[in-house]
């Protein structure tokens, strides 16, 4: 039997509300995410995003993390392109061997049953 344990992320950023806490944030254009140039430009990795329930909507991985999330962001072809404004959280683990993002992305997928994904999905709703 295979055992395989989700990594915990390694950044997790939220959306802030209009006008911040005090006021001042100012929102960005990306749906409200303030702290999104902190996700790397350079690393690959897996990509989750969660609803204000914590509920998983979306699980992606990427050979270049920033520029990935931006294209969920941007593109008219992204499974949650219809679900943009459910998006609370991001989460995002580090993960540079292209075959263990595979693995990992199934696994995800299955185990905390992502709302969105339909491919790899071997569960029944």
């Amino acid at each position: 039997m295979i055992n395989i344990e989700i990594p915990q992320p390694d950044l997790v950023i939220t959306k802030k509300k209009p006008g911040g806490e005090q006021g001042t944030t100012a929102i960005s254009h990306l749906y409200g995410f303030t702290d999104f140039t902190k996700i790397p430009r350079d690393r690959g990795g897996m990509i989750l995003f969660f609803d204000k329930k914590e509920n998983l909507l979306f699980v992606g991985k990427a050979r270049k993390l920033r520029q990935r999330v931006k294209k969920h962001f941007d593109d008219q072809v992204s499974p949650i392109k219809n679900h943009r404004e459910q998006v609370s959280k991001i989460a995002c683990m580090y993960v540079d061997d292209p075959v263990e993002r595979e693995i990992y992305e199934t696994y995800i997928i299955n185990k905390l049953k992502a709302k969105y994904n339909t491919e790899k999905v071997f569960f029944s709703s």
